[in-house]
């Protein structure tokens, strides 16, 4: 998502609502939010739909790595050794169960 530009991307409320449909395609075509703004103070952003799944995505990346420090920490993890060793057994006659954490 590109970075909000002050000058253009920050709007009142009158304004959006009277040019909502040309924003909404800058929206897509500039990939940057739109603050809206009543009263002189932020109201909300509006965001392209390409836009908040990346956010949405970027925020599940990091749930995700953030669970794996904390399953480290707390021991539920497994050597390299242990699941490279189960993964090229995998499709052979000798191949290994699963490893559990140590």
């Amino acid at each position: 998502m590109a970075e909000i530009k002050v000058s253009d991307d920050i709007v009142p409320m009158a304004d959006f609502k009277a040019h909502m449909s040309r924003y909404f395609r800058e929206l897509g075509a500039e990939q940057r939010p739109l603050v809206v703004t009543q009263n002189g103070r932020p109201a909300a952003v509006v965001l392209s739909p390409k836009a908040f799944d990346e956010l949405r995505y970027s925020q599940r990346y990091r749930d995700a790595v953030d669970e794996g420090v904390r399953s480290s920490g707390e021991g539920k993890s497994v050597s390299n050794e242990r699941m490279l060793a189960w993964l090229e057994s995998w499709g052979t006659e000798a191949e290994l169960a699963p490893p559990s954490a140590e």
